[in-house]
């Protein structure tokens, strides 16, 4: 077990831990958005330095999160989790005091990079604590507390914009950051690591292999697909991934072990996750243009209208969590996209003048309610048909998968739409949400098998 504790009190403790660490990290992907016309304002840039604010933090954490992965397994899940904390909040003191687009810019990569130590090692700590039924309600609390990082972070960002400066929305981090390491003093790590080698050619090609076809996807939007600076990094990108999958094929001490995916969960899991993640990029990011661009919004009153979501994920995900772990995941896995989708296709209905509380609204609790019902078996399922000891490789996988695919979606968003979040453009947007759901539910319903916990490699492939 990773922890000193042992017994209820101890698994609180560390579940706090896995907690915190993680919700700084996605509460810092979306706190900083409402905080970026006040940025280039202050330190020039235009959007430049709105884009690159955002992505260099995004760009870092999505291509260096399989390397955090391997070294959580490899080191210990509670060293590189202090490792990652105490770099984080000194990168996001370097944010906050930046006195020029450059320095941001560069102290947001550092901080996207410390961040990617943080939610590998934070869940492998659960996984390797928590056997079933524990293991999915644990999970599903985890889910429902850092799930609406998310959503808070727009809203809470511009009530430390309006009432302080941006340089808040980053200074405020070393507070959760110290509360964490506090509630670690005396932790010590007790699961049994992979003791291999770093795989250091296989972490080079894994960040070359997602960080050409990441910044490709940015830059497409602003250069088009057919620019050199968009299809060689592209090109690359992809071959560095082909190299990757042969380097870890035959490798005597592979950095994320193929031997993963002979896990039927683990396998479908990640085709679910893909899907699914996708949908929710590709819906929430939609709505909340729509309501403000074509609804008139503001960024506040756009915070505001998303706060069903927490809030149903907070009353519903933990109790889904543990009757996935009574029942097994596979009913919840397709219930619960499907459930998401169905959302989505209720604001079909949306038509001017838009009216949010009957147009809208309604879709968005339902969006919530299956969200609620999917994610917590969703990670259950995937880490839990791993051995602890890969707990943290097989955590960072699944989260490159979600990070990957919303990436993919956002950046398909003004195809989708048609070029403009309209009322019609809406429409197809959330048309094409439904359905990505709808493939998740599927993919869930044919490949995830209900199963005691096993070893990768052990279910029937």
């Amino acid at each position: 077990m990773a922890g000193a504790d042992a017994g209820p009190a101890g698994h609180g403790r560390l579940l706090a831990v896995a907690v915190l660490a993680s919700f700084v990290a996605f509460l810092d992907g979306s706190i900083v958005t409402v905080a970026l016309p006040s940025i280039s304002a202050d330190l020039g840039g235009g959007l430049s330095t709105q884009q690159w604010t955002v992505n260099a933090y995004l760009l870092t954490l999505g291509t260096l999160i399989l390397l955090a992965g391997s070294l959580s397994d490899s080191f210990g899940r509670l060293r590189i989790l202090r490792i990652g904390l105490i770099g984080f909040a000194a990168a996001s003191v370097a944010c906050a005091l930046a006195w020029n687009p450059g320095f941001l810019i560069l102290a947001r990569a550092v901080q996207g990079t410390t961040a990617a130590l943080l939610v590998p090692s934070s869940l492998a700590l659960i996984t390797t604590a928590y056997r079933e039924p524990g293991l999915s309600r644990a999970i599903g609390r985890w889910t429902a507390w850092t799930g609406t990082a998310a959503i808070i972070g727009p809203l809470l960002g511009g009530v430390l914009v309006d009432l302080v400066s941006w340089r808040l929305i980053f200074a405020v981090n070393v507070l959760p950051v110290a509360l964490t390491l506090f509630l670690m003093a005396g932790m010590q790590d007790r699961q049994a690591q992979r003791k291999a080698a770093l795989d250091l050619p296989g972490a080079l090609l894994a960040v070359a292999g997602l960080a050409g076809p990441v910044y490709a996807l940015i830059e497409q939007d602003r250069l088009g697909w057919s620019h050199p600076a968009v299809v060689v990094p592209l090109v690359a990108g992809f071959l560095a991934l082909g190299l990757f999958v042969l380097r870890e094929a035959r490798t005597a001490a592979p950095m994320m072990p193929l031997s993963l995916f002979r896990a039927r969960n683990f396998r479908y899991g990640n085709l679910v996750t893909a899907a699914a993640y996708a949908g929710i990029s590709l819906g929430t990011f939609s709505v909340t243009v729509f309501i403000q661009e074509t609804g008139g919004f503001s960024a506040t009153e756009a915070g505001l209208a998303a706060l069903p979501l927490p809030v149903v994920m907070l009353l519903l995900a933990a109790q889904f969590g543990k009757l996935a772990g009574l029942y097994g995941p596979r009913l919840f896995m397709t219930a619960g996209p499907l459930i998401c989708g169905a959302g989505f296709a209720l604001m079909l209905a949306v038509s001017p003048t838009l009216d949010f509380l009957t147009q809208m609204l309604p879709g968005l609790l339902v969006f919530s309610v299956g969200l609620a019902v999917m994610v917590a078996p969703l990670t259950s399922a995937v880490l839990g048909s791993l051995r602890p000891e890969e707990a943290g490789i097989g955590s960072a996988v699944n989260n490159a998968v979600s990070r990957v695919a919303g990436l993919v979606a956002i950046a398909m968003a003004g195809t989708i739409s048609g070029g403009s979040l309209d009322f019609p453009g809406f429409h197809r947007t959330v048309l094409a949400t439904a359905v990505l759901f709808a493939a998740a539910g599927l993919i869930a319903f044919v490949g995830i098998r209900t199963q005691p916990r096993q070893v990768s490699g052990a279910d029937a492939p």
